[in-house]
């Protein structure tokens, strides 16, 4: 069964093929995508005016049902979700099988603590078969410091005897060069899913709020980076639903001055605020351990329990760390 239900049945309901292309081009390629999108976004696409967002609304209306399901019906659904094995076991445990699908994972900490690293790891191993008949499949990258190296996908493959090129060529990356760079990214990113439906199986974005804190500066702008981010995010977690993808992004983090006052134990915090921890499903914090291993942390996730494991970086990705 297809996971989503093409545009293109809008013409059977009287809606025009310009105005379907014109809804492609802003990223909007399936009926749930027009469902998640708001009227007043609709209609600031160029060409779609209000008694057409109207029309595309209704004819949106007639293909699908109200959005009620039993609980028994929803957990028949959630059946579609995969997880990806991040290289190791301990870690993979502490996730419940691995990073999961039509959700948003983060992983944040401190620099060097693994989190390049991790991305790396997971776009080789998501395109190895794994648990529950899941087959693999194709990566896309979105990297906002400039970390991302192909020749560390090469020793990661190496490790699971896979073809170095092979692996490279699953893999689609994109540079982002602003915040904006970064959301319209986005849209491709859709429009690629939507093309090549099922073959994509991770998003990862490095680091989620690098561009964020470039382009917004102080408190004067704070507002405004917020309600931007709170749109990329909600973005992100519509394309992990509408496409069964797993998507997997990292952040930095920021010391918090008042923290020493509070006699908080860890006075580092992921930096984004309520926004970015409202997004994420699962929320995984990082911290260095003793030489090459280090200590990854459930931090917030809706069904995992507040538990740690301990993972090894080494020349194949991330490994179980020998004790």
């Amino acid at each position: 069964a297809s996971i989503f239900q093409d545009i293109d049945l809008l013409q059977n309901h009287g809606v025009n093929v310009a105005d379907i292309k014109k809804l492609k081009q802003s990223g909007i390629c399936t009926i749930k995508g027009i469902q998640m999108t708001t009227k007043k976004k609709l209609c600031s696409i160029k060409g779609i005016s209000e008694a057409k967002m109207e029309k595309i609304k209704e004819a949106c209306a007639k293909l699908i049902d109200p959005g009620f399901l039993t609980a028994l019906e929803y957990a028949d659904k959630r059946k579609q979700v995969f997880r990806l094995s991040t290289g190791s076991q301990e870690f993979d445990k502490l996730l419940g099988g691995g990073v999961e699908s039509m959700a948003i994972t983060e992983a944040f900490g401190e620099f060097r603590t693994g989190k390049t690293q991790l991305s790396h790891t997971l776009c080789v191993t998501a395109q190895l078969p794994g648990a529950n008949g899941y087959t693999g499949g194709k990566v896309i990258f979105i990297d906002t410091e400039h970390t991302f190296r192909p020749d560390r996908l090469k020793d990661i493959a190496d490790r699971f005897n896979l073809d170095q090129n092979a692996v490279l060529d699953n893999v689609l990356y994109a540079r982002a060069y602003t915040s904006e760079h970064q959301y319209e990214l986005l849209d491709y990113v859709a429009a690629k899913f939507y093309e090549e439906a099922g073959v994509f199986k991770l998003l990862i974005v490095d680091s989620i709020m690098a561009l964020f804190r470039v382009d917004f500066s102080g408190r004067g702008e704070l507002a405004d980076r917020q309600q931007k981010l709170a749109q990329m995010l909600s973005k992100l977690q519509k394309i992990a639903e509408e496409y069964n993808v797993a998507v997997f992004v990292t952040n930095q983090i920021t010391a918090d001055p008042g923290a020493t006052m509070s006699f908080a134990p860890d006075p580092k915090k992921p930096i984004g605020g309520n926004i970015i921890a409202h997004a994420s499903t699962t929320r995984l914090s990082l911290r260095k351990g003793r030489g090459e291993t280090r200590i990854v942390k459930i931090y917030d996730s809706p069904d995992l329990p507040e538990s740690e494991a301990t993972f090894a970086i080494t020349l194949g990705g991330i490994a179980d760390a020998k004790e």
